[in-house]
């Protein structure tokens, strides 16, 4: 028999998101935008610093998109322009909806030394993208074990289980971590398009093996695969209906016309009370960069 064509392997690029942290970045990419809804992939640490010195990221602006937040080890403080602040700690994931426009900041608490963290947008789909800004939080998620595999639903529907989290697309986002190494058969949705991005140790997909920051793109079509995860192995499976186009994404701005994020960068530039203010924070809102030439 043939062998298998292989998944596309991607490798992360490193990004800095404030306070000196640097990210390791696997969407967008050269090679894929989207994975169904999620256009927007970075995995943060683990890390150790000193204290004072983790993540501080000032007010910046978001429209179009949800960013979502998954703490697997340390604390982040949240603070945005309606006003919400809000911890958010190990097993627990935060969703901050920006539709028509909203400013947050991110930052390590006071004494935190450590930081270790999946940080996602999900692109809003045409019809809700200028959609009223919100914030969620979820302390409590499904949680099971399967074959030595601790899983955790993020978001969607896996199985009999369903996550609280607000969506607008159909999606799945799944943790899988496994200390002694684990072998799943997961059944998938054949109109999804799928993702493995692997954070620690190595996972083998249909015999693929793809180690920390790598994410494999399954595409769509696929009713069953076969994950082996390496012992002390964590990955997140993300998928979702493919979107009929992909989204314009320039800074933290998403939108389905160029002209949507000229105007919010107008918009931020000169202070316009669409964004909001970031009470509470003490420093300086970013400034955003200049558009492309030509854009």
């Amino acid at each position: 028999m043939a062998e298998p064509a292989p998944f596309l392997r991607i490798a992360a690029r490193t990004a800095e998101i404030g306070g000196a942290l640097m990210v390791n970045r696997l969407l967008p990419s050269r090679h894929r935008r989207m994975i169904g809804a999620w256009c927007f992939l970075d995995h943060a640490g683990p890390a150790s610093f000193a204290p004072g010195g983790g993540m501080r990221v000032g007010p910046h602006p978001h429209i179009g998109l949800q960013t979502f937040t998954w703490m697997i080890e340390g604390e982040v403080l949240h603070r945005d322009s309606l006003g919400n602040v809000q911890t958010i700690r190990p097993g627990q994931v935060n969703l901050m909806t920006a539709g028509r426009g909203i400013a947050h900041t991110e930052e390590s608490p006071a004494g935190e030394t450590v930081l270790h963290a999946a940080q996602l947008w999900i692109a809003l789909p045409e019809d809700h993208w200028d959609c009223p800004p919100a914030f969620d939080h979820y302390p409590d998620l499904p949680r099971w074990s399967e074959a030595g595999c601790d899983c955790t639903l993020l978001a969607g529907s896996w199985g009999k289980h369903q996550a609280p989290t607000r969506l607008y697309s159909p999606l799945v986002g799944l943790d899988l971590h496994s200390v002694s190494g684990a072998t799943l058969k997961p059944a998938l949705e054949p109109d999804f398009e799928y993702g493995l991005m692997v954070l620690e140790g190595a996972v083998s997909i249909d015999g693929q093996t793809f180690a920390a920051d790598e994410l494999a793109y399954l595409g769509g079509g696929r009713e069953r695969c076969t994950l082996v995860l390496a012992p002390a192995a964590r990955a997140i499976l993300v998928g979702g209906e493919p979107f009929p186009h992909n989204v314009h994404m320039w800074w933290n701005f998403v939108a389905h016309d160029r002209a949507h994020i000229i105007q919010a960068q107008r918009d931020w530039e000169s202070g316009d009370p669409r964004f909001g203010d970031v009470p509470g924070f003490d420093g300086a809102r970013l400034t955003a960069p200049a558009l492309p030439p030509g854009y």
